[in-house]
């Protein structure tokens, strides 16, 4: 609601100056630094330098102009400080339009920014063959996240789980089972026993170089359709996607496409074929690379065996879901560590004349740290997600069964709040800081935490519950005070939020958001009652509480977790 003031205001106030001084004269709207300031706040250096004009002339030029804009009957005053022209609005009317506009909207927040648009998103990935660890958390919950605020602007969602399931590693699997596995054994434990395979591997290949050139030429006759490693990687790939069904259920995490690597391998000649034909690909040392000047090393396309690699089957991913799904933009939700990756992907597009190059975005993210280092498969050092989940499940429910022994379905509950408190952990952090994992105080009742939502929107719940409300009138002169209208503007700001996280691709944005209004509500709620025997003023605050609830929920909801009624 915010943000259409600021762009009514924008709109009405360059319109007016525009036609004042027949000049093209660009302003900004936004909020002061400071709350006590006021509501809104106008800069007014760019107009002076635009129009050559003393500061004090201009500010009371702008000043007179506001009063003119549609929306000025909302303001209460306009100040102005330091170059600044402050806004403060009138408590009463704009809580009155914010409560009307939510109650008339069924769902709020809801926008129409991407309307008519599709975004592709690459996510989550993990490598068949491999335990879903606790690294394809990130990947996974914010490429989700982002998939739910994206939907609630309206854009159309095509959820892309790109699975590792081609390549040098998943050969030198093969090689190990075929050379040292048991297939009984492996049977019984599938991913665990194979990812066994693959450490033991490493650990030889070590005393033994020859064992990686084996895997090499593996892979390349898997390429090329072997029948024997074809079938067993088709088996592979069937067991790990059952293993890793059980954590995407948990978090309730979905795709539309599992088309992993492989599915790619009959169409990447096609962009082999094109890059010659648009005489880029050259060789060099056997090998065939595209050159992308001299700020970044060559595109590899092909290796002196013809075998191909990540950006060649990328370059078939891309122009495959740029023709089916005719996608305006594709998002790569993707570790730091592949920054460059996505820069020679971007660039082998523009060189090769596509425009859709510019729309390419590499949503990078830092890495989840054990004891201040990355967690590393290849070395045998691994933490389950799916173990992890649990474990936060488990310390949810010695807390209820601690605080509420009694609490029906209290096993199901606790998984909510646990597996919540991992997401949220995740998600309050900006997507490109690293983090240490530590689940004692992602499962804590009270600071920054998932729980702490969710309690906050339980606490709610329960007081609605208990109310008894007979009346429908309002007391818009409550929300004079500070503590009322703090809240109120807050709500008012839910939609701003959501499409500033989408803007920046940052789900932390809304989750420290949430934080803000939950803290708001405690604070209020240590300030008044609520069950008060005036009628008006009692239905006004179950009011107040509901809208927060309702915001607590669905932005909860938009990060992933799930939002419980008791606890």
């Amino acid at each position: 609601m915010l943000n259409h003031f600021k762009i009514s205001i924008k709109k009405d106030l360059e319109q007016q100056l525009n036609t004042r001084f027949n000049q093209e004269i660009s302003i900004i709207v936004e909020e002061p630094k400071k709350a006590e300031l006021g509501d809104l706040s106008v800069p007014v250096f760019s107009i002076v330098k635009t129009l050559r004009k003393p500061l004090p002339q201009i500010v009371d030029i702008v000043k007179e102009e506001l009063t003119k804009v549609g929306d000025a009957a909302y303001f209460n005053k306009i100040d102005s400080v330091s170059g600044f022209i402050n806004i403060t609005l009138n408590r009463t009317k704009f809580s009155e339009l914010v409560i009307n506009d939510f109650d008339n909207t069924d769902s709020y927040g809801q926008n129409e920014f991407g309307q008519g648009k599709t975004i592709c998103i690459d996510y989550s990935s993990p490598n068949i063959a491999k335990p879903f660890s606790i690294g394809h958390l990130r990947s996974t919950i914010i490429g989700h996240s982002l998939g739910n605020i994206l939907e609630k602007c309206g854009y159309n969602v095509v959820r892309i789980n790109h699975l590792g399931d081609f390549g040098t590693p998943f050969a030198k699997t093969i090689y190990a089972y075929l050379n040292w596995g048991n297939q009984e054994i492996v049977e019984q434990d599938p991913v665990n026993e194979l990812v066994k395979l693959y450490v033991e591997f490493n650990e030889k290949a070590k005393l033994d170089p020859n064992l990686d050139e084996e895997a090499r030429k593996i892979f390349n006759e898997l390429e090329q359709g072997n029948e024997t490693y074809v079938k067993l990687w088709e088996y592979i790939r069937e067991e790990s996607l059952k293993d890793y069904m059980k954590v995407y259920d948990l978090l309730g995490v979905r795709f539309d496409s599992y088309n992993g690597e492989a599915f790619y391998n009959d169409k990447m000649q096609a962009i082999v074929d094109e890059l010659k034909e648009k005489k880029l690909l050259i060789k060099d040392q056997g090998a065939m690379i595209v050159d992308l000047g001299d700020d970044i090393p060559p595109a590899l396309i092909q290796k002196t065996d013809g075998a191909t690699l990540y950006i060649t089957r990328d370059l078939a991913a891309l122009f495959y879901r740029k023709n089916t799904y005719h996608f305006d933009e594709v998002l790569y939700v993707v570790g730091n560590e592949q920054k460059l990756h996505f820069t020679q992907l971007k660039r082998v597009v523009d060189k090769m004349g596509y425009d859709f190059a510019e729309n390419i975005h590499h949503i990078n993210f830092g890495l989840v740290l054990q004891d201040g280092k990355k967690m590393s498969t290849r070395k045998g050092k691994i933490v389950k997600l799916e173990d992890v989940l649990n474990e936060a499940s488990t310390m949810s429910l010695d807390y209820i069964n601690e605080k509420n022994p009694g609490l029906e379905n209290k096993e199901e509950i606790a998984t909510h709040i646990g597996v919540s408190a991992v997401v949220f952990n995740d998600l309050k952090n900006y997507r490109t800081n690293d983090f240490e994992f530590n689940l004692e105080e992602m499962v804590n009742f009270a600071g920054q935490t998932g729980p702490y939502l969710q309690y906050t929107s339980v606490r709610i719940q329960s007081i609605l519950d208990s109310a008894l409300n007979t009346t429908n009138k309002m007391n818009y002169d409550l929300f004079e005070g500070e503590h009322y209208f703090d809240i109120l503007k807050n709500i008012s700001l839910y939609e701003d939020i959501i499409i500033k996280a989408r803007l920046e691709y940052a789900p932390s944005i809304l989750a420290k958001y949430l934080l803000n209004l939950a803290s708001l509500f405690n604070s209020f709620y240590a300030k008044e009652r609520v069950l008060v025997d005036d009628e008006v003023e009692r239905n006004t605050k179950l009011h107040l509480l509901k809208m927060t609830k309702d915001i607590l929920n669905d932005g909860m909801r938009l990060l992933g977790m799930q939002v419980i009624l008791k606890m």
